[in-house]
Order: structure tokens, then sequence, then C-alpha cells
């Protein structure tokens, strides 16, 4: 692949149907900014991999024949450094896997019937991490699957972080979704000072992402996910 411009993003996809992993590709590879880089059928090869290729993202099914999605993907986050971003690919949008991959790391999922533009926007939007991935869809997730308000360890974490009222300001607006520079609109705030605010409480909450600080705010109750 021949691309002059920035750096493409480099995609890892696991499937266990090739069909989906060639539909996934040609949609991608279709894109001058994006790449990529590797396939696998089993999460059960995505750590060899993602360590040989260095992938920017990976697209990984959440169901698989010898190991899903959900285990890959702690897997991945516990013995990986600096680990890629997970976009969980599912069948069903409704789905309590697709939750349970988001509580184990995952940075957001899309559904295999999604249109190549929403597919392309997905591993985009994946890659940036300034935005969340279907808010509205996390939060119906959140509400149906989640132990909302009654984890008591999210809690623990919410109370432990201390967040300024700036700051909690700020996780509420990314619980709603917005990006940095719609919450950056709303607060009357440069870009730069939100990137700083939701870097604070990424570090405070311990989250390595915008979705698992808003996970944590759905689980603890901080935020209400309906």
């Amino acid at each position: 692949m021949i691309y002059a411009g920035p750096m493409p993003v480099t995609v890892l996809l696991v499937d266990d149907e090739p069909l989906v992993r060639a539909g996934l590709r040609a949609v991608l590879e279709a894109q001058p900014d994006i790449e990529v880089v590797g396939e696998a059928a089993d999460g059960a090869a995505v750590i060899p991999l993602v360590r040989r290729l260095r992938p920017d993202v990976v697209a990984m099914d959440v169901r698989m024949p010898l190991l899903d999605g959900i285990e890959a993907t702690r897997a991945l986050l516990r013995t990986v450094d600096d680990p890629p971003r997970i976009l969980v690919v599912t069948t069903f949008e409704n789905d309590e896997y697709v939750y349970e991959a988001l509580r184990a790391g995952a940075d957001g999922f899309l559904l295999k019937r999604a249109r190549p533009a929403e597919i392309v926007h997905a591993v985009r939007l994946i890659a940036e991490g300034e935005s969340l991935l279907f808010p509205a869809s996390v939060r119906q997730l959140a509400a149906e699957y989640g132990d909302t308000g009654g984890n008591r360890a999210a809690r623990a974490v919410l109370e432990r972080a201390g967040l300024t009222e700036r700051e909690a300001e700020v996780l509420r607006l990314m619980a709603r979704g917005l990006s940095n520079a719609e919450i950056a609109a709303r607060l009357v705030v440069g870009t730069e000072t939100v990137k700083s605010h939701v870097s604070a409480v990424l570090a405070k909450l311990g989250a390595r992402d915008r979705t698992q600080a808003v996970i944590a705010a759905y689980e603890s109750g901080f935020v209400a996910p309906g």
C-alpha cells in the first residue's frame, strides 16, 4: 500500500468467519489512511500477532470458538505493553457479551451489518480516542447489563478519585458522548483545556480511555445510563 500522507491507522482483524474478515479488509483498505496489517481466526492468536505487528486498532469478534473477544481483550491488556485500541465486532447490538467486553477494556463496538462509512468512522474514532463510539448504545447496554450504582468497587474508585467540580462536569459530558471539541464549546473553554481535564479524569480513575471512564461512571452510579 502506497500512502504519501501521515502514517495510516493500522488494523488487525480477528474473526472466525473468513467472509467477515474479507469484507472488513475490503472496506478499510479502500481508505488511504487505514491499513490492514494482519488477520486471525481466533482470539487465541491475538497476543503474538499484536506483539509482532503492533497495530493501532484490533477489530475483534466478540464470539469465537477457542478464545472469545472478552477473554482476548483481558489477556491483551494484561500482558502487552502499550496495547492497541480494541474495537469489538458483533452481530447483535443489545448483547451482554458486548458490555462485558467493554467492561474488560474494549474501546467500543461495531455491528457486523454496519455500512462501510460507519465501519471506517468507527476505526478512525477508536484510533483517535477523543470521543465515545455509539454513546446511546453504550448507555443502553449499561442500563440493561451494568451493575449501575451497585458496584462497590466502582463507587470506591470514584470516591478516591477526588474529581474537581470541572472534572466531574467533563466526565458527565463524556458519558453523553460529546467529543473534546463539543465539550469545549459547551463549557466555553479551549480544546486543549478540555484535553487536560480529560487526561486528569482518566488518570484519577485509572482508566485507559474515555470508554472505561464512562463505564466506571455508570457502574458507580455517578451518571445514570438511562
